[in-house]
């Protein structure tokens, strides 16, 4: 069982940037694909971007790409999520996820297996 621990949300200013930070606390890290999600309100939990285990291959959603990287550590069993160029619209929480069924991050979130408790993002403009 892998439990994830996500940290680095808070309030920030449309343009500003911020990182979070995902650490696998217990269970195995370095085998499975992570990916980092999210859900505004009223809508449902989207993909946002992965990472595979070795960090060989990265997966983006269009409306993130080029604002947003992903990165990896497996020795810290962390992976980070730097949002830069930040909109209103990327208001929501965001959840970490592990998949130990794919080695390459999926976009569907019945792909993977343990998901963080979330932390919230709150762009204003």
């Amino acid at each position: 069982q892998v439990q994830l621990v996500e940290s680095g949300g808070g309030l920030v200013q449309a343009g500003d940037s911020l990182t979070l930070s995902c650490a696998a606390t217990r269970g195995a890290f370095n085998n499975y694909a992570m990916g980092w999600f999210r859900q505004a309100p009223g809508r449902e939990r989207e993909f946002a971007a992965g990472i595979a285990w070795n960090g060989g291959a990265t997966n983006y959603a269009d409306s993130v790409k080029g604002r947003f990287t992903i990165s990896r550590d497996n020795a810290k069993r962390t992976v980070w999520l730097q949002m830069n160029s930040l909109k209103p619209e990327d208001t929501a929480v965001y959840y970490c996820a592990a998949s130990r069924r794919s080695w390459y991050p999926e976009g569907e979130a019945d792909q993977y297996d343990y998901w963080g408790q979330g932390t919230q993002i709150t762009v204003s403009s």
